[in-house]
């Protein structure tokens, strides 16, 4: 599958804020995704030089294409930031039409967007005029609990010049409750010509098949993946990676760019993530969350060896 004429495969790693840096692209890439891309990038701190920011565009070796998301509500302000310098590495421009968090949302960025197909179309239309790199758009099916805006905001994205869309089966008001809309999913891929990537509830074979039978081209996976870079290995029925090598080289990465205190924040949520469903992982639990991160990881290498 393409995005514009840049080839990325068909399994995707969904951006998330605060989960996918550096270290955890660089495992999900190991394991088999085809298409990592950075958490979401504020446009506005991008143009205003936030060292925070741009923090969040380093990236991994192992990322041979690079995909960068960006947020925003406005089109000038988004104009800029794909043109700025620190984007000049990455091949695909994501945007952000679907974030639900209620700081996005009240600041009129993200999901709240949907509420507004022609500002969609201002600012994808805008971005494709500051950049020759192909730009996708990822969204939700809706704003409000019956909303279902997803059609009319696919051929809003593609008549502005988008190259590929992911849409997330579920409304805003859904946050991730309930069961992602299959059917609003292939009602996107009708509409549009450009590819089109299925997001939402996938965890193994089954779920991965059912998104496939709505005709889209690809998959996008986010939480399936939260602790289980394996996920991507298994779709593509290859050798699973060892959960401790992936664990040390999440934080060998994250040690290469961030200092101590940084890759010990970072790691212990992961941490919590990669033992999350083994048997007894309760007994260690508040341990992995409150020790010293190098004593949480012997922790876990002798949890993960006693549980075969």
């Amino acid at each position: 599958m393409k995005c514009g004429d840049i080839e990325i495969g068909n399994i995707l790693l969904a951006p998330m804020a605060g989960v996918s840096e550096v270290g955890f692209r660089e495992v999900c890439k190991l394991a088999g995704a085809d298409l990592t891309c950075t958490e979401m990038v504020n446009a506005v701190a991008l143009n205003h030089d936030s060292a925070k920011t741009k923090d969040l565009l380093i990236t991994s070796s192992l990322e041979n294409v690079k995909s960068v998301q960006i947020f925003g509500h406005d089109a000038l302000e988004m104009a800029k930031a794909v043109t700025n310098s620190c984007l000049s590495k990455f091949d695909i421009i994501d945007i952000n039409f679907g974030c639900p968090a209620p700081k996005i949302v009240n600041n009129g960025d993200g999901s709240a967007l949907l509420k507004d197909v022609n500002k969609i179309y201002k600012i994808v239309s805008a971005c494709k005029n500051s950049t020759n790199k192909p730009i996708s758009c990822k969204f939700r099916k809706g704003f409000g609990a019956g909303d279902n805006v997803s059609k009319d905001v696919a051929r809003a994205c593609e008549d502005a010049g988008a190259s590929m869309l992911t849409i997330h089966g579920r409304t805003r008001a859904q946050m991730y409750s309930g069961v992602v809309d299959l059917e609003a999913i292939a009602c996107v891929k009708s509409v549009v010509k450009i590819p089109v990537i299925g997001n939402g509830d996938i965890t193994d074979f089954n779920s991965y098949n059912k998104m496939l039978s709505t005709g889209v081209d690809g998959v996008m996976i986010g939480r399936g993946a939260l602790g289980n870079p394996n996920i991507f290995a298994s779709l593509k029925n290859k050798a699973p990676i060892d959960k401790m090598e992936l664990i040390e080289r999440h934080i060998r990465v994250l040690r290469e760019f961030f200092d101590e205190r940084f890759v010990s924040a970072t790691m212990r949520k992961h941490l919590l993530w990669y033992i999350a469903g083994e048997p007894n992982v309760n007994k260690i639990k508040l341990d992995v969350a409150t020790k010293d991160l190098n004593q949480a990881i012997e922790i876990v290498r002798s949890f993960l060896s006693n549980n075969g």
